[in-house]
């Protein structure tokens, strides 16, 4: 008589070292057993291998924060640097030809009972067995060295070669193991048997380990059976997922987020702009000019406080890998922000002073939740220190001026103060940048970025993708930034950014015409010709203690104008930007952020005069911001902010504008 046995799917070695150490955590080995039971009958033997892996992934100083956000920082660079450790077994040929099994082992085999069988002590025959003697180790928690059940499993496994997967091959018996590890080598030990047998290896098996088998079968019924549970369990799960995954190269992450804000002011404001209403009344569409007799900007008087707003914003972040090591992210927003402190702002200075940076519409039309692509681009390594990206609309903000305590989603979190007012003119562009880990304490981050600003007109914000303009026409931007960490604790940045502004119906400058804020003409009303600025920016933070940080920037800005008449010279505007804050990491909770600072957004040194919007009277306005964010949960925070602002739109005899906001974050 000959049987077919099924080799290809037994294999009956384990690694013993990669078992977890509690019961909760056995599902990723255990998913890869199968109880080999040791019947009476010979039947077809499908045991399948245990087979773990660790991963482990090192993290970027900048990128802490991005798995859903899009102003936060790459993904890290460098590969994962746990050890992998995966178990390979080798399965005997794909069928085996069997005769018939010996009387001898037939009989061996009948005297191992099964574990489906295992119910009482009485199943083994002890009366003979000297092994009945020593303690019953199911009355212990670990198996350890020098107890007969683990002498016993060593033994087999020196013999029968059961478990492998330590650095030299070979199994050590010199340490302690938790019962359903020993379960796990025991396991293994029963399906190696069982193969032998069914491949008729002729006294190979002998009876005295057949019984020895027998033993610790019954001893460890309820960790095998546990084995077999945690099995079917975890296919199930498996099964399922396999089914409702939403891709198999597509991760799904999102954040929501509600605002309520108000604002209010001590008496009334001075504003610069022709139109309180703004153009087809929208706020961020407030235009600006000049009197025709005084030559100085139009300004206009607020004397009504705003109504409270309540606002949403959403962001859907799909995430797709082809290698495990690229990242294509494409970034899906929808939102009606209009925060209630633009009724104050002077033409060119919207979603500025006292608005909180969650707190926008995402489009371009200003209240509409129209649904708009906001980032897509592709992160592949070059080498194991260098990545890049490429895309035709990358955030700025993800790679550069990022700081520990104003990022967006816990720390400061007005526009003023989460990065810094001068740099970028441009938010979103078409382009590539270039990551360079260079070291554990320095980072390069360069970047050329044509604009594709999704929030604007696309005729007007978009040169990248327009044929009269293009990539390397209209408004564009390269970027330099070298990080610096001297300690852990302590995180310098250094950036340079060189920039080409197109001007939009004659001027310089807008909300994001950094480094100018407000906007800027010859200086008699007539037009400008294209601009050209350099900005350079020191960004800081350091965490002082546990529960102390300090955090800071100091930008400085030079733009370059060229009138269109060639009667009127050339002239530039010089400004600076200073922020100064404290951080109070984990207060009230672990994971809680509080953050107060002080920020001049916009000082005006040089070329006042070219500014019809954001030149003031001369004052200096500055704020002061407090900020705490509160996790709920790991994926519930809430955050209030207070805002003052101080001689807003550079008026000095401007009154003090104060501003709340409740924001309530889901992540998802």
């Amino acid at each position: 008589m000959s049987l077919q046995v099924r080799a290809s799917e037994v294999q009956g070695t384990v690694a013993l070292s990669t078992v977890p150490q509690e019961v909760e955590g056995i599902e990723s080995s255990a998913a890869a057993l199968r109880l080999g039971d040791v019947t009476s009958e010979l039947k077809d033997i499908t045991p399948q291998p245990l087979r773990e892996q660790e991963k482990g992934e090192q993290e970027s100083s900048s990128f802490a924060r991005e798995r859903f956000s899009s102003n936060s920082p790459t993904a890290p660079i460098a590969e994962p640097t746990s050890e992998q450790v995966q178990d390979t077994v080798a399965a005997p040929p794909a069928t085996v030809e069997a005769e018939a099994i010996e009387p001898a082992n037939a009989q061996m085999l009948e005297s191992v009972i099964s574990v489906t069988e295992l119910s009482s002590e009485a199943a083994i025959s002890d009366r003979n067995d000297p092994m009945s003697q020593v303690t019953n180790v199911s009355q212990l928690s670990d198996v350890s060295p020098g107890d007969w059940a683990y002498e016993a499993l060593r033994s087999l496994v020196e013999r029968y070669g059961c478990i492998a997967g330590y650095p030299d091959g070979t199994f050590r018996g010199n340490r302690a193991t938790t019962r359903y590890e020993f379960a796990a080598g025991l396991n293994a030990c029963l399906q190696q048997v069982e193969r032998l047998i069914a491949a008729s290896t002729e006294g190979f098996v002998t009876r005295e380990d057949l019984e020895t088998l027998q033993r610790l079968v019954t001893e460890f019924q309820t960790e095998l059976a546990t084995l077999g549970t945690r099995v079917d369990t975890l296919e199930g799960r498996v099964a399922f997922l396999e089914d409702h995954q939403f891709s198999t190269t597509t991760k799904l992450s999102g954040l929501a987020w509600f605002n309520l804000t108000g604002a209010f002011a001590d008496d009334d404001v001075l504003v610069e702009t022709t139109d309180l209403n703004g153009l087809f009344g929208d706020l961020a569409l407030r235009q600006a000019g000049r009197d025709p007799i005084t030559n100085q900007p139009i300004t206009q008087t607020v004397e009504d406080d705003p109504e409270i707003t309540f606002s949403n914003l959403v962001w859907l972040n799909f995430e797709t890998s082809f290698t495990g090591r690229d990242s294509l992210v494409t970034q899906l927003a929808v939102g009606n922000g209009n925060s209630a402190a633009n009724v104050f702002a002077s033409a060119g200075l919207y979603n500025t002073f006292g608005t909180p940076f969650l707190d926008q519409t995402a489009g371009t039309i200003t209240g509409d939740n129209d649904v708009i692509l906001r980032e897509l681009f592709y992160t592949f390594p070059v080498t194991d220190s260098i990545q890049a990206v490429v895309g035709p609309r990358i955030n700025w903000y993800r790679y550069f001026d990022n700081n520990a305590y104003t990022f967006f989603l816990t720390g400061g979190s007005t526009f003023n103060s989460n990065g810094s007012t001068l740099l970028n003119t441009i938010d979103r562009g078409s382009g590539a940048a270039v990551l360079w880990n260079i070291s554990d304490q320095f980072r390069l981050r360069v970047a050329y970025l044509g604009e594709s600003d999704e929030f604007l007109p696309s005729g007007l914000f978009n040169s990248a993708s327009n044929p009269d303009q293009g990539l390397f026409g209209g408004t564009n931007t390269i970027t330099a930034e070298l990080a610096f960490s001297p300690t852990e604790n302590i995180n310098l940045r250094f950036i340079y950014n060189r920039s080409n502004i197109q001007q939009i119906n004659g001027l310089i400058g807008g909300a994001i015409g950094e480094p100018i804020y407000g906007l800027a003409d010859d200086g008699f009303g007539g037009p400008l010709n294209n601009a050209t600025a350099d900005t350079f920016g020191f960004n800081f933070d350091w965490r002082v203690a546990n529960f102390l940080g300090l955090f800071g920037r100091y930008t400085y800005g030079s733009t370059n104008l060229n009138p269109v008449n060639p009667a009127r010279p050339d002239g530039e505007i010089n400004a600076q930007a200073i922020q100064l804050g404290v951080a109070f990491p984990d207060l009230g909770k672990e994971g809680a952020l509080a953050t107060v600072s002080y920020v001049i957004p916009f000082s005006v040194l040089d070329g006042r005069d070219f500014l019809v919007s954001g030149g003031g009277d001369g004052g200096v306005q500055y704020e002061f911001e407090a900020t705490y964010f509160y996790p709920l949960t790991n994926n519930i925070a809430i955050v209030p902010a207070f805002y003052l602002i101080g001689n807003p739109n550079n008026f000095s005899d401007n009154p003090n504008i104060y501003v709340g906001n409740l924001r309530a974050q889901f992540s998802f």
